[in-house]
């Protein structure tokens, strides 16, 4: 029997089976829980399938939290917790709750002084900035960079001086299908001698990880388009 608590329940990056990135613990401890708050119901179904294909799917209660979902619903999918039951919490991809709407219902359940676990799994963000070499005591995540091409010249300049004063690596992502794009902008606008890390498919079975200067992407073949992919800066 497992505790009463929310569970934060960390899924692969890939297409990769779960043994290969997930402890037995994490199953085990699905396997105990009926209620869950999830991204995509699809997905999260499919993702507990792969734990244990002799978990009862129709038994087990849904509720959805995503981008789309209204504020004031969110404290009620709580509910079966407050009641004395597990619950866990399950993203699209890598850990709950980082750079993603998962932050919001462990806010409320931490207001409301109610017990929160999480599992240990993958982060593409930290695994990205393990295999960097960029300083790893000093970073910030930035999500998605500005589409506007004014807005994201001045977030590459704020970077860069967060770089240089600061000694602090600068992590940030893009939408698979602009990644090569995004690169070639790098390549041409930002100093010859900053370093760029560009780490794809995390875990995956394409993984790679690869850090030059600037000056070396723009005289390099990539092609990262439609890969997941995590963009990193650091002198």
């Amino acid at each position: 029997m497992i505790e009463t608590a929310l569970y934060l329940i960390p899924v692969p990056l890939s297409d990769v089976p779960v043994d290969n990135v997930l402890p037995t613990f994490n199953t085990c401890i699905v396997r105990e829980i009926k209620h869950f708050i999830v991204e995509n119901v699809r997905s999260a179904r499919r993702f507990l399938k792969k734990c244990d294909h002799n978990i009862d799917i129709d038994s087990l209660t849904f509720f959805t939290l995503n981008g789309h979902t209204p504020s004031e619903e969110i404290a009620s999918f709580l509910e079966p917790l407050k009641q004395g039951n597990p619950m866990g919490v399950i993203s699209e991809a890598g850990c709950p709750a980082i750079a993603d709407p998962g932050a919001d219902v462990v806010a409320i359940a931490q207001q409301l002084h109610l017990r929160v676990i999480p599992l240990v799994g993958p982060s593409s963000i930290i695994m990205s900035l393990m295999g960097s070499g960029f300083n790893g005591q000093s970073f910030a995540f930035h999500g998605y960079l500005p589409i506007d091409a004014a807005e994201r010249a001045r977030k590459f300049k704020a970077m860069e001086l967060d770089i240089r004063k600061n000694n602090q690596t600068q992590i940030f992502i893009e939408t698979p299908y602009r990644n090569n794009r995004l690169v070639a902008e790098m390549a041409k606008s930002l100093p010859k001698s900053l370093l760029l890390c560009v780490a794809s498919d995390i875990s995956g079975e394409h993984e790679s990880i690869v850090t030059r200067s600037v000056g070396e992407w723009a005289k390099m073949k990539f092609d990262y388009d439609k890969i997941p992919t995590i963009f990193l800066l650091y002198k």
